[in-house]
């Protein structure tokens, strides 16, 4: 019988994991916007590209998140904060320490 409790309990934990996954947006935007607003004074000419990449990529984040349909539209509102990240990333590993 403990088996099957097991079970419903991560049965219980996946249903409440799918929704939270589908609407994580916010999270990665706010986390993308934090490390674009980190990266802005240390932006160098060389990297200055990079950062405005990453604004632009945040800009259309927010946008498919706004006028989402469909988790495909989360789904590209996700990747796209992801990308900004990597850049601004990027930029404060270029500006070094």
């Amino acid at each position: 019988m403990r088996g099957g409790l097991a079970v419903a309990v991560a049965v219980g934990l996946l249903a409440a994991a799918g929704p939270a996954a589908a609407f994580n947006c916010p999270v990665a935007i706010k986390q993308a916007e934090d490390l674009v607003r980190k990266a802005e004074p240390r932006a160098t000419p060389d990297t200055r590209p990079l950062l405005e990449e990453a604004r632009r990529y945040l800009t259309e984040a927010r946008a498919h998140h706004e006028q989402a349909r469909s988790k495909r539209d989360h789904g590209d509102a996700v990747r796209k904060a992801k990308f900004a990240q990597a850049l601004a990333e990027e930029v404060l590993m270029l500006a070094g320490p």
